[in-house]
């Protein structure tokens, strides 16, 4: 499989065509996954100078981390911003889709950054060996992806040099965007969709080879691959109403991915409620609505090696 989701795309996952982890086409969704990247850019920013805090608490400033790899980088949102937030380092961008690395290349060019970038095009978990030494890994929404998660904490933390630092990006809380009562409808449409999301993530996961159900306890997961959990922290998304005009084409995209994903699942009153929503030309969707807002936290969890 390739690295997987990138630049914080969180519970995003049912927006894709289909119920399986083969069924994803990443290069088709650069733009979305882009898209909501940069919409999380300030979470980053925030979780970048935390990580610099515990390597200062470890006994390592900053300046030590000559080798970071971003792995799942996608289209290389986060990729150049740690680039910039770590001045010192080599970032490597490591995704399973050329296309997007290709995009993550021209990214960190674009920002001036590009000197300090390089690309590794890597299939996990077949290639985690591969990825060599690094002071900091950074991995979102990446490790369930692997059908063994523990597997993969285990291959991450094998490529930490001591003291150094692994940061895991993974659930949260689902984006909050409309309210319950939308004025038509039955009311609570954003609820049943995360609700099929949640159920579209457990037949993903399961069809994943090699899939080994555990307790999602990412500090103990981290603790059982030989790391010293080091934190935990969420951080928020908040984008007021009335909303932008790029985070409104994002939004859109996610309701018409999902709208599409869920055919089957919804009924008739939720099908033309979306399709309400979708319409780009009338005052209650989602292009136009005043009250469409974009809220969601992200959780970073942190282990340190001996």
């Amino acid at each position: 499989m390739g690295t997987g989701t990138h630049a914080g795309h969180g519970h995003g996952h049912a927006e894709g065509h289909g119920h399986g982890e083969e069924d994803i086409d990443w290069e088709a969704m650069a733009d979305y996954i882009e898209q909501e990247g940069e919409m999380r850019i300030p979470f980053a920013e925030e979780a970048a100078a935390w990580l610099r805090g515990l390597l200062l608490e470890g006994g390592c400033g900053p300046e030590i981390a000559r080798r970071l790899l971003d792995v799942g980088s996608g289209p290389g949102v986060y990729t150049a911003l740690l680039a910039r937030e770590f001045p010192q380092a080599e970032v490597v961008a490591v995704d399973g889709t050329p296309a997007l690395l290709e995009r993550a290349r021209v990214r960190a060019e674009h920002e001036g950054v590009g000197s300090r970038v390089t690309t590794l095009e890597a299939q996990l978990p077949e290639d985690f060996g591969r990825l060599g030494s690094a002071d900091v890994i950074w991995t979102s929404h990446v490790v369930h992806h692997i059908g063994d998660q523990q597997a993969a904490l285990d291959a991450l933390a094998a490529s930490l040099r001591p003291g150094g630092l692994l940061a895991v990006v993974e659930r949260g809380l689902a984006p909050r965007y409309l309210p319950r009562d939308l004025g038509f409808g039955r009311p609570g449409l954003p609820a049943r969709l995360e609700a099929l999301t949640e159920d579209w993530f457990s037949a993903m996961r399961a069809d994943l080879p090699d899939h080994t159900r555990s307790v999602e306890d990412w500090p103990a997961m981290l603790a059982r691959a030989g790391l010293t959990p080091a934190g935990t922290r969420s951080f928020l998304t908040e984008l007021p109403a009335p909303l932008g005009k790029a985070a409104r084409s994002h939004l859109h995209a996610k309701l018409s991915r999902e709208r599409a994903s869920f055919e089957e699942e919804l009924d008739d009153e939720d099908r033309r409620t979306l399709d309400a929503l979708l319409d780009e030309e009338a005052p209650t969707g989602i292009m136009h609505r005043p009250d469409a807002f974009y809220l969601t936290a992200t959780t970073v969890h942190t282990g340190r090696a001996s």
